[in-house]
C-alpha cells in the first residue's frame, strides 16, 4: 500500500471516529436536556445541568473541533477535492454552523451549570434550570450530523464551477 493510499486511509478513519463520537456524544447531551427540562426532581436537574456543561467542554467541542479540521484534510488528501463536490461543501457548511452554534450556545450552557451550582435549599430554586431551549438545540444538531452522515454515504451527484473547470482541464480541454 503506497504511503498516499494510507495517508487517505488512516485520515478517513480518524475523520469517522471523531464524527461519530460528536454524533454520539449530542444525543447523550439530548438525554441530559430532556431530563433537565422534564424531570420534577430537583436534584436531579442540577446534576444534569452539570454534566451538560462538562460533556459540553470536554467531549462536544473537541470533537466538533476535530470533525472540521479531520473532515478539511480528508477532503484535501482524497479525490473528492474540498471545492469540487456540492455534496463535500455541504457537509463543510453543517459543520462550520454547527460548530459556531455549538460555542455560542456554550455560553448558556455554562450559565445553566452556574446556575445549578450556587447552594439554595435541597429540594428547591431548579425551575429556572427547566429550559427546552437546550433540547431543541441538542435536536437540532442531531438532524444536521445525521444529515452529514447521509451525504457521506449517498454522495449526491453535482460538481461545482470549480470542479466542473478542474475536471475539463484534468481531460484536457
Amino acid at each position: 500500500m503506497r504511503t498516499s493510499q494510507r495517508l487517505r486511509k488512516a485520515m478517513l478513519v480518524a475523520h469517522v471516529t471523531v464524527a461519530v463520537g460528536w454524533l454520539g456524544a449530542v444525543a447523550a447531551f439530548l438525554a441530559l436536556a430532556i431530563t433537565t427540562a422534564a424531570s420534577p426532581d430537583p436534584d436531579l436537574v442540577r446534576a444534569c445541568a452539570l454534566v451538560m456543561e462538562l460533556i459540553g467542554w470536554s467531549v462536544l467541542v473537541p470533537l466538533s473541533l476535530a470533525s472540521l479540521v479531520t473532515g478539511i484534510f480528508q477532503s484535501l488528501v482524497s479525490t473528492w477535492g474540498l471545492f469540487r463536490h456540492y455534496w463535500v461543501l455541504a457537509k463543510l457548511m453543517i459543520n462550520v454552523v454547527a460548530t459556531a452554534i455549538l460555542l455560542l450556545y456554550m455560553q448558556t450552557v455554562t450559565h445553566l451549570a452556574a446556575t445549578a451550582g450556587t447552594r439554595t435549599p435541597p429540594g428547591t430554586g431548579h425551575e429556572s434550570l427547566q429550559s427546552w431551549s437546550p433540547v431543541l438545540h441538542a435536536g437540532g444538531a442531531l438532524i444536521l450530523l445525521v444529515l452529514a452522515v447521509l451525504l457521506s454515504i449517498y454522495k449526491p451527484r453535482g460538481l461545482t464551477g470549480f470542479g466542473y473547470r478542474k475536471q475539463k482541464f484534468e481531460a484536457g480541454f
